[in-house]
């Protein structure tokens, strides 16, 4: 796509638009358990390529090779910084030939790290407070700060809305490793492993939906491969209904700015947008990027909970156990750098990714057509 094209869609989209559990939103683990293409779009920004840093850092990134990882990558490459990713070796072990690759694990083989210093570290494979304690102890005077990747899932999700104080999920077992069944309570006790090691040298994001190129859940995906394939498509619920989601460069551009800036503290990281974005907003910015003949029909909430049927990214408000899902605040992290992506630029580069993956893989994506077509029927009847 041409670079004039971006930028109209980019101009365009900002003057328009004036899965519920423990891991409901981004999380590292879920989004690197299938590894995303070798080569995903990389993070640099939409309208120019980054500048390069006036204070270049060496990096370790714990992981990097799953979804958020190679956009850090890359980003911090573009930026100038030297870059180290320890991981196991085994997810894209050839993603980046020219970076150092320093093997171990987790779980009691962190040798690799030892005697090595940095400037700071990225932490995206911490799930066990045990792992994160020793990576964090271990590099307690090898690293300056230490950013620990978090989720959203941290909170309980009966509020009005999320912030950084909102109240956290109880932690029922802390003993426990059962990732599967403790998800969000043992990130939390994560987050504490590294504010009790480093203080104020401590940074934790929280995730919220990541979409973009490189994406295994499909969650944003779903909505622009569904619009550019046409025809008349569901738009579930009030058009007021909010929708939230962080662009994966996005994210990993203000991670990079914290470590650039010695930013600490904890921070949300919620999109696509400081103000609330609509449902109708968020379907009309996809619509943005198609010339495929299409119309929106809008069905009743209450219409589709009677059939039980269920859209990606809509956490409609009478659910209210669940309100808090799509009213993360990130006035916080927006304050320190973090900036947004127009819908359609995002939407845009995910459809042109999602058109270079294999078909078995993009098979997996399911638009479900006959369902909506059987909804549109009953509702129009």
């Amino acid at each position: 796509m041409t670079h004039t094209r971006r930028r109209f869609l980019a101009n365009s989209a900002a003057a328009g638009a004036a899965a519920l559990g423990p891991s409901a939103f981004g999380s590292a683990r879920a989004l690197a358990a299938s590894p995303g293409p070798a080569d995903p779009t990389p993070a640099s920004p939409a309208s120019a390529a980054p500048e390069p840093s006036s204070r270049p850092l060496s990096i370790l990134i714990l992981g990097g090779t799953g979804f958020i990882g190679p956009h850090q990558v890359r980003y911090a490459m573009y930026r100038g910084h030297q870059v180290s990713i320890f991981n196991r070796g085994r997810t894209a072990p050839d993603l980046f030939p020219g970076v150092e690759t320093l093997i171990g694990d987790r779980d009691g083989q962190l040798g690799a790290l030892e005697g090595r210093t940095w400037d700071a570290v990225i932490d995206n494979s911490g799930y066990v407070p045990r792992h994160v304690r020793d990576s964090a102890e271990l590099l307690r005077d090898s690293v300056g700060r230490y950013l620990f990747t978090s989720t959203g899932s941290v909170y309980s999700f009966d509020q009005d809305e999320l912030t950084e104080d909102s109240e956290l999920l109880p932690i029922e077992d802390p003993e426990s490793e059962d990732v599967d069944r403790y998800y969000g309570p043992l990130k939390i006790l994560c987050e504490n492993a590294v504010t009790d090691v480093y203080r104020e040298r401590g940074t934790v994001v929280r995730l919220h939906v990541v979409a973009g190129p490189g994406d295994t859940t499909d969650r944003f995906t779903y909505w622009p491969v569904r619009i550019d394939h046409g025809g008349e498509i569901i738009a579930p619920g009030s058009r007021h209904t909010p929708v939230q989601y962080i662009d994966v460069r996005d994210l990993a551009e203000f991670m990079i700015l914290c470590l650039e800036r010695d930013v600490g503290g904890t921070f949300n990281t919620a999109g696509p947008a400081l103000a609330p974005t609509s449902m109708a907003e968020f379907v009309y910015g996809i619509r943005a990027i198609t010339s495929t003949p299409l119309s929106f029909t809008w069905i009743d909430e209450q219409f589709l909970a009677d059939r039980q049927v269920r859209f990606p990214l809509w956490y409609p408000p009478t659910e209210g156990a669940v309100r808090g899902l799509s009213r993360v605040r990130s006035h916080k992290a927006v304050a320190k750098g973090l900036k947004f992506r127009p819908i359609a630029v995002t939407a845009l580069d995910t459809l042109e990714w999602f058109r270079t993956l294999p078909e078995e893989r993009r098979n997996q994506l399911q638009l479900d057509l006959e369902r909506d077509r059987r909804l549109l029927d009953d509702w129009k009847a």
